[in-house]
């Protein structure tokens, strides 16, 4: 998830905000300005409520932010790269450059989140009893800590992708020593953790109050979803464990020289060609972007002649250009809009391949048929049999790579 709004850097790693982490706070200083607070404390003059929540919301988004923190601070002390912290509209996510090695890292990594919310909200509680100051305040800070300490049980609930779903991994991982086997577990169990969630909320809708069941179906709908989106990642990311970029790209396509005439390089490439994107390369070969048939065609046939085709292109992100020597994992991070590849494959500064989506959806394909439900996950098993002789908390001096080519998150709604 790429953010919106970049907040700076906590101990180097990246904070950023995706714009419907912004809607969270408006939507939590209406609800606080509206009804929690003229409820608590009733009598007062409308401002007073207004001003409280307006300094209590961006409060609880630090909140969130430390529960992502945590997570990312104990991934790096496990030895594992964090590439950024995002906050949105259902918490947060904390991407690292790669997934735990050992059930103890997972474990330790993702309870870090839930245990800091819960820690907040005790300590919070604390102040509030012993804090003895204006009631408005006082209900502000009653409510952050409610609010926490409900935030670390919902994300220790056992189903992915939620922390507790990640924990839940761990302790099957550990238990089976079958990487493979706890994906599964962990997935069935978020969806049916958001089938159950779907069903409360349909409930609540008709029973007690239509915006709090809405909310709980969005949520459910949201985990039942990217339980199944994960599991799914997760078995094409065994199926191209071992493989290169090299090994699935479609070497040797046509390229659009930037400085060729689009008339030209459309009679003389484009109608021929099988391809309906083409990589446009510079004069050392080297990518600058990439041009479909449909921009093409959406360009009248007069304004073709005396119009070069990097005036048509868009440009290409320099992280989807990949070598033929990287893991053929990396292509599950590259997310590209409609017309354009999915990654290029540049050796020596040329382009010498490319991924378009018809042929990631191949690949994907390919990758699950390798990936048998039942087969043993070997890196994972490994990794398991490192750590598998204690308890599933401790220290991972031990194990082999359990997939270090994959991009790990812990996140949670």
């Amino acid at each position: 998830m790429k953010p919106s709004l970049r907040l700076g850097r906590v101990a180097g790693i990246p904070l950023g905000v995706h714009w419907s982490g912004l809607l969270i706070v408006a939507v939590v200083v209406a609800l606080l300005g509206a009804s929690v607070l003229p409820s608590a404390v009733p009598g007062l003059p409308g401002e007073s409520y207004w001003g409280v929540a307006a300094v209590t919301a961006p409060v609880f988004f630090a909140s969130l932010l430390a529960h992502e923190l945590a997570h990312a601070l104990v991934a790096r002390r496990r030895g594992i790269g964090v590439k950024s912290v995002t906050l949105w509209m259902l918490g947060g996510v904390t991407e690292l450059e790669e997934e735990a090695r050992t059930p103890g890292t997972e474990l330790a990594i993702s309870a870090a989140g839930p245990l800091t919310s819960l820690g907040i909200g005790a300590v919070l509680f604390g102040a509030v009893l012993v804090v003895d100051g204006p009631a408005l305040p006082w209900a502000a800070l009653a409510w952050l800590s409610l609010v926490n300490v409900m935030l670390g049980v919902f994300n220790l609930l056992p189903g992915a992708p939620l922390d507790g779903g990640r924990v839940l991994h761990a302790l099957l991982w550990w238990r089976h020593r079958d990487r493979a086997r706890a994906d599964r577990g962990a997935a069935r169990a978020g969806e049916g953790l958001g089938m159950v969630l779907v069903a409360a909320g349909i409930a609540q809708i008709f029973l007690i109050s239509p915006f709090g069941g809405l909310w709980t179906v969005l949520i459910g709908w949201f985990l039942t979803g990217a339980a199944r989106g994960e599991a799914v990642t997760r078995t094409a990311r065994q199926g191209l464990r071992g493989l290169r970029m090299g090994d699935i790209m479609v070497p040797g396509p046509d390229l659009a020289p930037a400085w060729a005439d689009l008339e030209g390089f459309t009679a003389s490439v484009a109608l021929r060609s099988r391809q309906s994107v083409f990589p446009v390369v510079d004069f050392s070969g080297a990518p600058t972007g990439s041009v479909s048939l449909d921009a093409i065609a959406a360009l009248a046939p007069e304004r073709r002649a005396g119009t070069r085709v990097d005036r048509l292109a868009r440009p290409f992100p320099p992280e989807r250009v990949l070598a033929p020597g990287d893991p053929a994992e990396r292509i599950l991070e590259c997310a590209a809009p409609p017309g354009e590849p999915v990654a290029l494959v540049a050796e020596a500064g040329r382009v010498v391949g490319m991924v378009t989506a018809a042929d990631l959806a191949r690949i994907l394909g390919q990758a699950l048929l390798r990936s048998r439900p039942g087969e043993e996950d070997a890196a994972g098993r490994s990794a398991g049999d490192g750590s598998g002789a204690g308890a599933p908390g401790e220290a991972d001096e031990e194990g082999a790579d359990g997939g270090t080519s994959g991009e790990g998150r812990a996140g949670g709604a």
